[in-house]
């Protein structure tokens, strides 16, 4: 793949950033028209939503990546409820003061984890949930979406809002929700990189 050239035309920081970075590896270079990176480097959280809901089409691909993630023992402990009536949306808006934009959201998935050792994974369920959620947020940006993440545990307050709202099985427990919709905003991508966070064969 040949890397990006700059444009003619004036660039924007985000988009000179995106096409100027390259990865190094033994074949060359890869430029950012590699549409996996591309996507993981242009998502961002999105907050506003237009009122055009969500295809089932779109939701069940949605789902499919969720279930691609990886998980230890391949014990998948995860568990969905998907949400699009507004009304029942809205009311779960109730949960956390900072989850307003689920009032105007056409979709909401909560994602939950099975902690019984018996169908579920108790050490792990966490971890695996939150490549699930990963997953899921990068399907959404992939499908021409909007996504952000709301969290949910550890915060037992909001935990037991959600159980009793679901009346959910004392062996699932809630880890997030995932506000989806059709992006009202805009926003450019984001460089996050930080090379003094990387260590290289030790600390130092």
């Amino acid at each position: 793949m040949r890397i990006l050239e700059r444009r003619s035309r004036r660039l924007t920081h985000a988009e000179f950033w995106l096409n100027s970075l390259y990865i190094k590896n033994k074949k060359g270079v890869i430029g950012v028209e590699n549409d996996a990176l591309r996507n993981i480097l242009t998502r961002r959280s999105i907050r506003k939503y237009t009122d055009r809901p969500v295809e089932e089409e779109k939701i069940q691909l949605i789902l499919q990546a969720a279930m691609a993630a990886p998980s230890a023992r391949n014990l998948q402990p995860w568990e969905f409820i998907v949400l699009t009536n507004r009304e029942n949306i809205r009311k779960l808006s109730s949960f956390s003061p900072h989850v307003g934009m689920l009032k105007e959201s056409p979709l909401a998935i909560v994602v939950c984890g099975r902690t019984d050792p018996e169908t579920g994974s108790p050490d792990y369920w966490v971890v695996d949930c939150s490549a699930a959620v990963q997953n899921m947020l990068l399907a959404a940006h992939a499908l021409g979406l909007g996504g952000v993440w709301l969290g949910v545990y550890p915060r037992r307050e909001r935990q037991e809002i959600l159980e009793k709202f679901f009346k959910l099985p004392e062996n699932i427990v809630p880890h997030s929700v995932v506000s989806i919709g059709y992006p009202a905003e805009q926003k450019e991508p984001a460089n996050r990189y930080k090379p003094e966070r990387v260590h290289r064969e030790t600390w130092r």
